[in-house]
């Protein structure tokens, strides 16, 4: 048996303020480095040795990534950490910056809640999850994490709460059905104990599950 493990970044500040973030490298807040910390000790009590970390570009996942790493006693694998810009958030155009509650106010709950939680439909000038999945998510996937998988090996992906939703859908935990239900909280990881490349168990690493 082997071991996925799915982290999303701790709070960023601009989940702080409450603003949609997208492409934007903002760095982690003071909460998010505790939340990635509390991360770290969660996965030394699994107990489980990464054979291959990877991340986003932007800093609130890489930062998020070494600080875990560092509290998992596995700080030996942060100088070979993988990031690349198709594990990046969702892109949220005209959105990005904009207060989420104030944009609610000028376009309406409903409109709001289309953008964020529908799967094929675009904010304006953004990405929807389906662009997440199809343009950049599966093909790296497919090219970079599945054969370790298959060949047995533990995998870290510590990214942002689209990009990781879009892998939920691609290993086959979720479908575009029914991932609006699949929440990814900050700095909790969601453990998938595979074999032989398929899911045997998921469970989310919360404070209880880590005591």
């Amino acid at each position: 048996m082997n071991y996925l493990v799915l982290l999303r970044h701790g709070q960023s500040q601009w989940n702080l303020e409450n603003r949609f973030t997208g492409f934007h490298d903002i760095d982690l807040s003071d909460l998010g480095r505790q939340e990635a910390a509390d991360a770290g000790k969660r996965l030394k009590a699994l107990g489980v040795q990464f054979d291959q970390v990877f991340t986003s570009t932007l800093k609130r996942a890489n930062n998020t990534a070494r600080i875990a790493l560092e509290n998992a006693g596995q700080a030996d694998l942060i100088p070979s950490i993988i990031a690349h810009d198709d594990l990046r958030e969702r892109d949220y155009g005209d959105l990005t910056g904009l207060d989420k509650d104030e944009t609610r106010a000028k376009y309406g709950d409903e409109q709001v809640h289309i953008w964020r939680r529908s799967y094929d439909v675009r904010p304006p000038g953004g990405e929807c999850l389906q662009d997440v999945v199809e343009k950049r998510v599966r093909p790296y996937y497919e090219a970079h994490i599945k054969a370790l998988l298959d060949d047995g090996k533990n995998v870290l992906v510590a990214a942002h709460g689209n990009s990781l939703r879009a892998l939920l859908i691609i290993i086959g935990a979720e479908t575009p059905e029914s991932i609006n239900k699949a929440e990814m909280e900050t700095g909790v990881p969601v453990v998938f104990e595979m074999e032989n490349g398929k899911i045997l168990n998921r469970y989310s690493l919360t404070d209880k599950k880590a005591a």
